[in-house]
């Protein structure tokens, strides 16, 4: 038994799909979410850049006593896991590995398709660990810098012009090679699956690359005696770098209820140097 917290981060609040996905395998979890929205996006940044942020989330987390780091962003998972990994005292899970592992099992004509950040198409994870299951794979790789931002901005809903447009301007590429399964390779990504799936078409299966990392983060916790067993339910805490108030009305909108009561606003990491 292990009551600490599980510690979630990701560069806004595209991981609270992820750690939706966590809260409903895992409900008596404690689960502090850190979202580094003053730095958002990640995905437009260098590979120096995503290390360093990634860091300072990390050692926010370790601050904060976790027994677990959950990586619910594609880029810094695709950038920085295996640093982050050496460098933590507790486990780290990010999200490649797990989506990678699905996506194989799942597609039946060995074509897959990949929606990312440019930074996580530019790193190559996703393909790499694609490739390393089975080598005889293909995989399309899309950038879209604009979803993420969208539905920072609380656009996803699937009639909106504006997701329309980015759907029409990311998908066609997948759509051309006729790929049968497509990774969301960023969490925010889960908030147009509506639209995705649609330009795509019924017969495409979408990998959600944040609930499976949710799936093997409980299912290693589980295995290992780390789960809370004390009783009761557990809650969510959340912390931004970014502006509170922006923070919760999209969350409100994605999780369909008020975090204001559970939510820390912190000076960003840079300018209060803990580098």
């Amino acid at each position: 038994m292990d009551n600490r917290a599980i510690g979630v981060f990701d560069s806004g609040l595209g991981g609270l799909t992820a750690a939706q996905a966590l809260r409903g395998l895992l409900p008596d979890e404690r689960i502090l979410y850190l979202a580094d929205s003053y730095n958002m996006p990640y995905g437009e940044k260098n590979r120096a850049r995503i290390v360093e942020m990634s860091r300072m989330d990390l050692r926010f987390l370790l601050e904060k006593g976790v027994k677990a780091v959950f990586i619910a962003c594609g880029t810094a998972t695709s950038n920085a896991l295996e640093i982050l990994e050496k460098e933590s005292p507790v486990p780290v899970f990010g999200i490649v590995g797990p989506a990678a592992g699905k996506a194989a099992a799942a597609t039946v004509n060995g074509r897959i398709g990949l929606l990312a950040t440019r930074a996580s198409v530019r790193a190559g994870s996703y393909q790499r660990a694609i490739r390393a299951l089975d080598p005889r794979l293909a995989v399309t790789a899309q950038a879209c810098p604009r979803f993420a931002t969208m539905v920072e901005d609380g656009i996803f809903e699937k009639d909106d012009e504006k997701v329309l447009a980015a759907a029409a301007e990311y998908l066609p590429p997948l759509k051309q090679t006729e790929v049968d399964t497509v990774i969301l390779g960023c969490t925010h990504y889960p908030l147009l699956a509506d639209v995705i799936g649609e330009y795509m078409g019924a017969g495409v299966k979408l990998i959600s690359a944040g609930a499976a990392a949710a799936e093997r983060l409980a299912a290693f916790l589980g295995a290992n005696g780390l789960l809370n067993s004390s009783g009761g339910h557990g809650g969510t805490e959340y912390y931004t770098t970014g502006a509170p108030e922006a923070f919760a009305r999209t969350a409100e909108l994605m999780l369909r209820q008020d975090v204001r009561g559970k939510l820390t606003g912190l000076e960003p990491f840079d300018k209060a140097g803990n580098m």
